[in-house]
This record gives structure tokens, sequence and C-alpha cells, in this order.
């Protein structure tokens, strides 16, 4: 790993002077390809248009604004990379990703009350706590062209997670709602009572992520092991990266889920510790 880790100090010293001379136009240059891939787009396109799926805008929508975001976010961590005092800016980037993955994450389960804050707290949570581990662990410099790559990774996945794990156990209630009240009547607390509903949305939550730790390497090629190859490292030190990153990613997802769920029961009660009925009713 510390000769990955070289290479990416080789490559950030080869980062571009935005006020050289040819720099725009070299800039424009090279986003000529990523612009002409978008037109593998077409097919996708034109499969929903022939099986009258109605997602055409969507999808063009979803290519065009993913194109502009990271567009726009190479700039962003241009900037922050060539500052003096990264400390505040990484801390800055952090919480703006936790917090739209908090939002986008609540919108998956929007019937949970503060769902919201729910998914945001459990987001931030799960990956701090990751990431301190990995930073006392020594296996990553604090340095935002550490930081907030890993970040992002955290906290994509548990938004991912979280979402699916709060939608889950609020179906899952709702299904055994008469379950749930049988057993707060023998005298199960709140959370005794609705301990096999979060089981359930857990597994079914955090599956994706494990199944594809089970196939990494040989269904596919992750992201980091594939960017970093492509950059000039050699595969024995890119699975190496890779390994921590996808070791990150799932601790961070399990953290952020049963927080999550944890924080949704709760929610689900009033203080007679009774199930809120207008939370079930679909």
């Amino acid at each position: 790993m510390e000769h990955a880790t070289v290479l990416l100090e080789q490559l950030a010293s080869q980062q571009p002077d935005l006020g050289a001379p040819g720099f725009w136009l070299d800039f424009l240059s090279g986003m000529l390809k990523p612009a002409a891939a978008t037109a593998v787009v077409a097919l996708a396109v034109a499969l929903s248009f022939t099986q009258r799926l109605g997602v055409e805008g969507e999808m063009l929508f979803a290519v065009a604004r993913s194109f502009l975001q990271l567009s726009l976010v190479g700039f962003v961590l241009h900037f922050i990379f060539s500052q003096k005092n990264t400390a505040p800016w990484i801390l800055l980037a952090y919480l703006f990703m936790v917090t739209v993955a908090g939002y986008t994450s609540g919108q998956r389960a929007r019937q949970v009350p503060r769902g919201k804050y729910i998914a945001l707290v459990s987001i931030l949570v799960g990956t701090v706590i990751t990431m301190t581990l990995l930073l006392l662990l020594r296996i990553f410099p604090f340095t935002p062209r550490y930081i907030i790559p890993a970040a992002g990774l955290m906290v994509g996945n548990a938004m991912t997670v979280t979402g699916v794990a709060m939608k889950k156990l609020r179906e899952n209630v709702t299904i055994q709602k008469n379950m749930v009240e049988s057993a707060l009547a023998l005298g199960a607390t709140p959370l005794q009572a609705t301990l096999q509903q979060a089981k359930g949305a857990l597994v079914i939550a955090l599956s994706p992520t494990i199944d594809t730790a089970k196939t990494m390497g040989l269904v596919s090629l992750p992201g980091a092991m594939t960017g970093l190859i492509m950059a000039g490292a050699s595969p024995l030190e890119a699975i190496q990266v890779q390994i921590v990153v996808k070791n990150m990613v799932m601790t961070a997802s399990t953290v952020s889920s049963i927080l999550s769920s944890y924080l949704c029961r709760l929610a689900f009660f009033n203080e007679a510790f009774q199930l809120n009925d207008e939370i079930f009713d679909d």
C-alpha cells in the first residue's frame, strides 16, 4: 500500500495550474471523451422508449446532472487540495456530504417521523466512527486527498443502506402490526416488540454490501482498484487499497443502519409506548 501511496503523491504533484496558459483549452479538449461516452446512454434511452418504461427523461436528466456535478466537484476538490490549511475544508466537505446523504436517505423513508434527522445522525455517527478508527490505525493520513474520497465512499454506501433499512423496517412493522401489539400487551418494551422486524430489515439492507464483498474480484473489479490500475499502480498494490475501502464501507454501513433502525423504532411509539397508527396508515 505504501507504493500506491507514493503513486498518489506523484499524481498530486502534477496538479494543473488553472491560471496557466492553455489550461482551459486542454481541459475542454480532455472533456470531449467523457462527453462522447454519454452517447452510450442513447441505447438505454431507446430501450426504455421501446419498452414504454417512461423513464427516458429521468435518464437524460440524471446523466446531464451527474456530468455537471462531477465537473464542478473536480474544481472544488482542486481548490481544496491547493489550500495550506485543509482541515476546515475537509470538515466542510464532509458535513456537506453527510447533509445531502441524510436528506436523500430520509426521503426514501419519508413516512418515518423525523426520518431525515435520523438518517443524518446515523450516517454521521457510522462514518465518523469508521474514519476515526482508520486514522488511529494510521491507514490514511489526515489529508483531503485521502479523507474526502474515503468519506464519500462511506457516506454514499451508508446512505443507501440506511434508507433501505428505515423503509423496510416500517414496512415490516406495518405488516406485522398485530404481532408487535401482542408483544407489547405481554409486557415487552417497544424495542423488544420490534426486534425481529428490525433484524429482517437490516439483513435485507446489508445483503447487497455483503454480496458485493463476497464476489469482489470474481464478478467485477471495484472502482478504487480500477482507478489505481488505470493510473499506473501495480494490481498487487491496488488490491491493498481496495481491501481497505471495502472494509471501511461495510463497517460504516453496518453501524449507520443499525443506529437508524434503533432510532426509528423509538420514533414509532408515542409516550404511552403505543404504536403511532398514523405512521403505519398507507
